[in-house]
């Protein structure tokens, strides 16, 4: 049977939009001569689509256009994802096709995805169905991990899903299907979507594998893509994917959700405050790649504690990447707003509350480049920051996306390494080189309270991905005063991570709104 694969990128509550781009690719799967062709779980809705699911009309309006999809399908069979109203709730469904009538829907058993959890009910799972007179077992999602012993008659299973990407999640994806297509001597196809959504993103990476559990088909990452798997070809195998791309795929999976965030909301042109420092330069260097240089406006804000190279390198890579961009120095701004406070807080010494006004400040001048010129501000923060709190309200934690909110320090510096790899060295040496620091008082450090980044890093990668406790931590050789100084810092500026915007999750544990309180209470007395 020759299965044709559509890996495509689908707009939440894009109905018509999505309707049009299933019948396009059925119609290429018909001109190549397909018996069957997949498509994505929740292809016609879009996912994830939270309260549409709970909508009468909205799902009338999917089954609507299941039923156009249907009069194309002439000669081919189609599975196609969507939602489906049943007495007990919606169900995330695979609809099958044949002949130009829906047969009947396969429905999610499992629902594991936060997300979907209260606009979901769960339904029977996977059935078996004979096409073109070969016989399949068709499974929705996460039903894939859990389900086994099919019967002996199925030649080939078919997995309809919406994987989002996680940093790490690729290699366990495709060794769990090597092994249930080894395991139970079936041929395994599997269609992911493609694309992002909010701060979610789908990497496609759709493949095939044989009844000998060997990957003889994988499709693109973060790109469209349509291919033709034939269960009796000779496919040759292919190699699995591995850890060693890792950062690639970072940056790609980063650029992927900049460019849909923009694209799905109708926005052309972003701003960025550059600084001189490793976070703007990635997301300046992201933002140039995704939306296109002419649609990138950045503003260069020294004030009188910013060093000179940092505004130089930060002219330089302007340059470099050929965006456009304004130095506005804000010391007599700084001034007047300090001047302005004396009655009111005059006479004390300089700390925080001064460090914060100059980031404030910035912010103000961003957002009238956003208001005025129609740019959307990228916000450039990074997680490890983002967890301890280094950051200010209204500042820097100000902007409509965070394409890198959920990047340690550590790997913006594995980005920008990769970047200047790749093409050509847009970001000065010097970003590289130099220690971190906001410049926000003289002579400022990172490192004047904390250790080095790969420390911190390395204790919140324990506390967030792996759960540990304090303990566990210290036991594992890191010093006990860091460990709690670290643990307190998280605990102390959860105020400030419910106040950001949307962040693109690249990794499978995030500091985002709904995360926020199931792990700050797991590290909790």
């Amino acid at each position: 049977m020759k299965i044709a694969i559509a890996q495509l990128n689908y707009t939440i509550g894009d109905i018509d939009g999505n309707a049009s781009k299933i019948i396009d690719s059925i119609n290429k799967a018909k001109a190549q001569h397909a018996d069957l062709v997949i498509f994505a779980e929740q292809a016609v809705s879009g996912t994830p689509a939270f309260d549409l699911l709970r909508k009468t009309t909205f799902l009338e309006l999917c089954e609507d256009a299941l039923v156009e999809i249907a009069s194309c399908c002439d000669g081919i069979a189609a599975i196609v994802g969507l939602p489906i109203l049943t007495r007990e709730g919606t169900i995330s469904a695979a609809a099958l096709i044949q002949d130009r009538k829906v047969l009947r829907y396969v429905g999610k058993k499992h629902i594991t995805a936060r997300r979907e959890m209260g606009f979901l009910v769960p339904s029977k799972g996977y059935e078996y169905a004979t096409i073109k007179g070969h016989k399949c077992v068709i499974i929705v999602g996460d039903d894939l991990s859990r389900e086994r012993d099919f019967d002996q008659s199925v030649e080939t299973i078919i997995s309809i899903n919406a994987r989002k990407y996680g940093k790490g999640t690729m290699t366990y994806r495709y060794e769990m299907m090597r092994n249930l297509s080894f395991v139970e001597a079936k041929n395994l196809v599997l269609v992911n979507q493609v694309g992002g959504s909010t701060d979610i993103v789908y990497d496609g990476t759709s493949g095939a594998f044989n009844n000998r559990g060997e990957l003889v088909l994988m499709m693109k990452q973060f790109e469209e893509d349509f291919r033709i798997f034939d269960t009796k070809a000779a496919n040759e195998p292919v190699a699995i994917p591995s850890n060693n791309d890792r950062t690639r795929m970072i940056y790609q999976a980063a650029c992927c959700g900049l460019r849909d965030f923009f694209c799905k909301n109708g926005y052309k042109k972003a701003c960025i405050g550059l600084s001189g420092g490793i976070d703007s330069a990635v997301v300046a260097c992201l933002a140039a790649d995704a939306l296109g240089r002419e649609n990138v406006r950045a503003l260069l804000m020294p004030s009188q504690f910013s060093s000179d190279h940092s505004v130089e390198d930060a002219k330089k890579l302007a340059e470099n990447l050929g965006i456009e961009y304004n130095v506005i120095p804000i010391t007599e701004i700084y001034t007047s707003v300090v001047n302005t406070l004396k009655p009111v807080i005059g006479g004390r010494e300089f700390d925080a509350t001064e460090e914060n006004i100059q980031t404030r400040i910035r912010t103000v001048l961003l957002m009238a480049v956003q208001n005025k010129a129609d740019y959307i501000l990228l916000n450039s923060s990074n997680k490890s920051e983002n967890a301890l709190g280094l950051c200010t309200l209204y500042g820097d934690t100000a902007g409509a996306f965070s394409p890198t909110g959920d990047l340690y320090k550590s790997e913006m510096y594995d980005v920008a390494r990769y970047i200047n790899r790749t093409f050509g060295n847009p970001i000065p040496e010097n970003i590289l080189d130099k220690e971190p620091s906001s410049e926000l008082h003289p002579g400022q450090k990172d490192s004047d309270i904390l250790p080095p980044y790969e420390v911190v890093d390395a204790i919140l990668f324990r506390m967030i991905e792996e759960g540990q406790h304090r303990e566990e931590i210290v036991n594992a050789g890191f010093d006990s005063e860091v460990v709690e100084k670290i643990h307190a810092m998280i605990m102390r500026n959860e105020k400030k991570r419910y106040q950001f915007p949307p962040v693109l999750r690249l990794s499978m544990c995030s500091f985002g709104h709904e995360r926020l309180m199931p792990l700050t209470n797991k590290y909790g007395d």
